[in-house]
């Protein structure tokens, strides 16, 4: 069997083949897989005819983004000032430290850099250092050791409007260091990659609804905080919760749903905007009642 207990859960939703018949598993974080069988699942995207392997995909990602630090390293002047960047060695902490890297990155002037060393390519980081007028390049110097050089080029962004990452992978090495590889490319190559259809905010969407199902509230809260800062219209949130309301029952709805951080945020979100405030101002409520330091969002 591909998928059995005992091993890895990959949150998402697949369509698993064995031997070309397909069988519709749903929430894959209801099911584990072993990572040696990955080479034998089959991604359907967008047609089903399509059939690629999780790992050819994910090596699809991990090219693209080597191709374009090498291209960065070769074109860029400032490979010769990589041994003056600041070192910020984070392998084997676990919790969310992305907060304290992009507050350092902020106050690194034009010119500088900083150079992150990691267990698993720290993909992450790359959106959030863009952001802020950085370019990278990064390599594997050992087996589950990366360098990843961020030079500054121009300033710009603030770190309040940085987007949210998940803070939980960096557990994963603590187990496995091969997992924590694993989960960031799977991370990447669901959120980042390209290729996706649709939208991202729909995707953020239906990420809410599948947690809602699956009881867990602070992802699905998240989900929330990151769609309406990406530009999302409260208008959409009424419809999600309509059909959280119509699929998942009164009752339920009434005692889970109801009370939650997640509908707590999504409440707060429609009494700002009535008063007339920017969505600005909005996010910035959010991220001080529901953020990371709160314990609310992990």
């Amino acid at each position: 069997m591909i998928v059995q207990q005992g091993d890895v859960s990959l949150p998402g939703y697949f369509f698993i083949c064995q031997n070309e018949v397909q069988h519709e598993c749903g929430l894959l974080s209801n099911y584990v897989i072993k990572p040696t069988y990955l080479s034998h699942l089959l991604c359907y995207t967008h047609s089903r005819k399509t059939k690629k392997t999780i790992k050819n995909a994910c090596n699809d990602c991990i090219m693209n983004r080597q191709q374009k630090g090498a291209d960065n390293m070769k074109n860029l002047e400032w490979k010769d000032k990589v041994a003056s960047f600041k070192k910020v060695d984070v392998r084997g902490i676990a919790g969310n430290f992305l907060d304290g890297l992009k507050k350092q990155a902020a106050k690194l002037p034009v010119g500088e850099g900083m150079e992150v060393i990691q267990s698993f390519e720290p993909i992450p980081l790359y959106e959030i250092m863009e952001m802020l007028g950085y370019v990278h390049y990064t390599e594997k110097t050992a087996e589950h050791e990366y360098h990843a050089y961020f030079y500054r080029t121009e300033e710009k962004g603030n770190v309040e409007d940085a987007p949210e990452r998940p803070a939980v992978i960096t557990n994963y090495p603590m187990i496995d260091e091969k997992l924590g590889e694993l989960a960031v490319e799977f991370w990447d190559m669901t959120w980042k990659s390209e290729k996706r259809y649709l939208d991202y905010n729909i995707r953020l969407l239906l990420s809410l609804a599948n947690a809602v199902g699956a009881g867990r509230m602070r992802q699905a809260m998240r989900e929330l905080l990151k769609a309406y800062a990406n530009g999302l219209d409260s208008r959409a949130l009424d419809d999600v919760f309509e059909q959280l309301a119509w699929n998942m029952g009164i009752g339920f709805f009434s005692s889970e749903i109801a009370p939650s951080p997640l509908f707590h945020a999504y409440k707060l979100i429609k009494q700002m905007e009535k008063q007339g405030k920017e969505r600005d101002e909005i996010n910035q409520m959010l991220r001080e009642k529901f953020s990371d330091k709160k314990g609310v969002c992990k």
